[in-house]
């Protein structure tokens, strides 16, 4: 695969035919893809009962009251007591551990990324705290798409950032002109 072809900063919207209640109506943003794997996060799973104020409190940071009751995400199934900071690309890490996660995507994995949050001094702009990741072995993203139980779009701050959970796959399907209704798991040959 070339690497213009990888899917690095695009967002995977799950069709009906997935046939994984996982990635029901997920939306996903492509972090890191490659030859060798994948790895993206969830963007409309939130982890019910748990908030930004909840997490940052456990750890000793504190959180501005605007964000305490911000929801916390399933990020996917792969390791799920592993945060994920997702921010726009302003913030870096001073360790290095910030991945560009395409363009105008940031992530960073760690507990520098949340005292950056809890500083709320506009670096980063915007960002999103999740919980594990999906990830994909060689080839098995690639082939999950030429199966039709992903559409891929164009992400930008305004759908990964500006939309709430429950609306982003509908939004996201608009993207692309897809009407969510006219969707069935059922596939065929024409």
């Amino acid at each position: 695969m070339d690497s213009a072809e990888y899917l690095s900063g695009q967002v995977l919207i799950a069709l009906p035919a997935i046939g994984d209640p996982r990635f029901e109506r997920a939306v996903v943003l492509v972090c890191a893809h490659d030859a060798d794997h994948a790895m993206g996060l969830v963007l409309n799973r939130k982890i019910p009962g748990l908030a930004l104020g909840a997490v940052l409190e456990k750890l000793s940071i504190a959180c501005p009251e605007a964000r305490r009751e911000e929801a916390v995400l399933l990020g996917g199934p792969v390791q799920p007591e592993r945060g994920f900071v997702l921010h726009t690309p302003e913030y870096q890490s001073r360790d290095g551990a910030t991945m560009e996660a395409g363009p105008g995507f940031a992530c960073t994995p760690t507990r520098e990324a949340l005292e950056a949050i809890s500083r709320n001094d506009g670096s980063p702009r915007r960002a999103r705290l999740a919980l594990g990741y999906a990830g994909w072995g060689a080839g098995q993203l690639e082939g999950e798409i030429r199966r039709n139980i992903w559409l891929t779009c164009p992400a930008d701050e305004a759908l990964v950032f500006g939309v709430r959970e429950e609306d982003l796959w509908a939004a996201a399907l608009g993207r692309l002109g897809v009407d969510p209704s006219f969707l069935t798991a059922e596939s065929g040959e024409a």
